[in-house]
């Protein structure tokens, strides 16, 4: 050591040097070091956040694993048909590393239905609103409960959870129409589903541009299927539900056949409004009509002012000529008008605006889902590019139609091939065609409308539909003149009753005959128990008699309770006879109970 340190030479100052790089190594050694750890720490920490807000239940968990192992897996399911079930577990597990659902079994569990095989074909459930589609199927495999000691030490939710697919986070439309609204309404069906339940998404998705929406449905914090990894290999849910309720959805996507309208649609503009009153409830925002009602304003003079909402795209299918049309609205119509746009505001004050909004003008998009906090009477435009026939996609429309929804829609198309830009060297999901043949890019171009066709990759729709728009504002103007007649209108005429009419009460026979080839049938009954309770414009009865025997019946409308039918009728003949009420020509109740008359 004495002769290298001698054979080196080294000045002291060059010794001082090298012990301070030393000291400096050993020190950012020490402090990454120590980074490290607080690293692991803080994420330590972070862990033990999540499972403390996981296990504020203060499950038991030894008491968890016995009822596991002892009980199994328990399940209880609604509906015969997958598209429409609905199922409740008990302690149904999830493997992280299989990703897969796990069914154990044991002397006790219970599987109802127990559909054997006929369970993969195709499948338990769907796991999203949007109906039978191959990637949203639910199963699970089976092992036997003694199988849980080979596995590792299981980590148990001890929330109820409600175990769904999000169909598309990305979009706002299939936000709302796929997931928000069916969930929501889901979580009636179920007293243990309120607001401290939590929802898991199975999907795989990350959060997505909307996730402050999902969090309005509960007051715990979702978690995402790649959460469920951080937490351990094999996931337990104490109480669960998986499946979700289509009832509200009115829209098909066109997977098996061109988008439009569902064939059975079973929700009114009521249980939209509801939602819609209840997620402005979540973000603090009232109805502009519900603060004048609560401060008990009466007069016009106090109403706030009428205004229009033009709804603007920053990056794809634009309107070119934006500013122009906003002052010939306000020019028009002398109302205000604002702009509203998803990149550059929050979702709440965008709903706080439209809320109040007489009219909502906006090109076709997603963004038109806003459409559903409106209020009652406002006036919807949707505006479609070059070779976009409106009648082909109808969301928004068959929104504002429900009944209920007291919305008034109209749709405008450009017809003039030089008002519009297209985008030919895009991406192919924005629009683009430059990856195609030339003849079929060709083709695209020359054709003048988009034919009916299948979701979702159709390139000449996708070219059109993104397409910027230079607004031909007097053929616009025309459209919102009739739409803003039609609000008129129905602003004076007060709303009619949507209620259904009773059973009529005590409906009875008498026959009585005169000569060998006539008789007389004489129906009576008595107004339907809720009549006397409702304001209702026109009250009618429909009688239908049908002769014993025969497949054909004779329908009749009357105004009054008791008739005296002869026409038709003959003696010695037994009559099946039904009656039942109709409110303002199209509210139908129910029959009551037929009348089996003999003449």
């Amino acid at each position: 050591m004495h002769t290298s340190v001698v054979g080196c030479r080294m000045s002291l100052g060059l010794l001082f040097n090298g012990l301070l790089v030393s000291v400096v190594a050993a020190l950012l050694w020490e402090y990454s070091k120590l980074r490290e750890h607080a690293t692991v720490l803080e994420e330590e920490l972070h862990m033990t956040q999540k499972s403390q807000d996981l296990t504020k239940a203060h499950i038991d968990y030894h008491l968890a694993l016995q009822a596991l192992h002892e009980d199994g897996t328990r399940m209880v399911c609604s509906s015969k048909m997958h598209t429409d079930r609905i199922c409740s577990f008990d302690y149904l597990c999830y493997c992280t590393e299989a990703d897969e659902f796990v069914f154990f079994h044991s002397n006790s569990s219970i599987m109802l239905p127990n559909l054997g095989s006929r369970r993969f074909q195709p499948a338990l459930l769907d796991m999203s609103s949007v109906e039978d589609h191959n990637t949203q199927y639910f199963n699970f495999l089976e092992l036997p409960t003694a199988a849980l000691k080979f596995l590792s030490k299981p980590v148990f939710v001890p929330d109820v959870t409600f175990i769904f697919n999000r169909f598309n986070p990305d979009n706002l439309m299939h936000v709302f129409h796929d997931d928000l609204l069916p969930v929501f309404f889901t979580m009636k069906l179920y007293s243990d589903l309120d607001d401290r339940a939590r929802l898991v998404f199975m999907e795989g998705w990350g959060e997505g541009p909307h996730f402050d929406l999902y969090r309005l449905l509960s007051n715990k914090q979702p978690l995402l299927k790649q959460q469920l990894r951080d937490l351990g290999k094999l996931i337990c849910f104490t109480k669960s539900y998986v499946g979700v309720s289509k009832m509200t959805t009115w829209y098909q996507y066109g997977f098996v056949q061109p988008q439009g309208p569902k064939a059975n649609i079973l929700v009114s503009g009521n249980e939209i409004r509801q939602f819609s009153k209840a997620v402005m409830l979540k973000m603090n925002i009232t109805r502009i009509e519900e603060v004048e009602k609560d401060a008990g304003n009466a007069g016009d003079e106090n109403k706030k002012d009428e205004y229009i909402v033009v709804f603007s795209r920053l990056t794809t299918r634009l309107i070119l000529n934006e500013a122009e049309l906003m002052i010939a609205l306000a020019q028009e119509f002398q109302m205000k008008v604002f702009k509203v746009s998803l990149e550059e505001q929050s979702f709440p004050s965008i709903v706080q605006v439209i809320s109040g909004a007489s009219m909502l003008v906006s090109m076709h998009g997603a963004q038109l889902i806003t459409s559903l906090f409106l209020p009652r009477g406002a006036v919807v435009v949707e505006l479609f590019p070059f070779a976009i026939n409106p009648e082909h996609y109808v969301p928004y429309k068959t929104l504002a139609n429900l009944p209920g929804m007291d919305l008034h829609y109209f749709s405008w198309r450009n017809t003039k091939k030089e008002n519009t830009v297209g985008h030919p060297d895009r991406p192919w999901e924005q629009g683009g065609i430059a990856h195609l043949e030339k003849e079929e890019q060709e083709q695209i171009l020359a054709s003048q409308e988009v034919s009916r066709h299948l979701c979702c990759r159709n390139p000449e729709w996708l070219f059109r539909i993104y397409q910027d728009t230079l607004i031909d504002i007097p053929s616009l103007l025309v459209v919102l003149r009739e739409g803003m007649k039609t609000r008129l209108s129905f602003k004076k005429s007060k709303p009619v009753s949507k209620i259904h009419p009773g059973r009529v009460r005590q409906p009875q026979c008498q026959t009585s005959v005169q000569a060998t080839d006539k008789a007389q049938l004489t129906i009576s009954w008595k107004i339907p128990w809720n009549v006397k309770y409702l304001k209702v414009k026109e009250v009618k009865y429909e009688v239908w008699i049908q002769e014993q025997g025969e497949n054909t019946y004779m329908p009749y409308i009357l105004q009054q309770q008791n008739y005296t039918f002869s026409e038709n009728i003959k003696p010695f003949i037994t009559y099946m006879v039904w009656v039942r009420c109709i409110f303002n020509n199209n509210l139908l109740g129910p029959f009551a109970d037929v009348l089996v008359c003999r003449t």
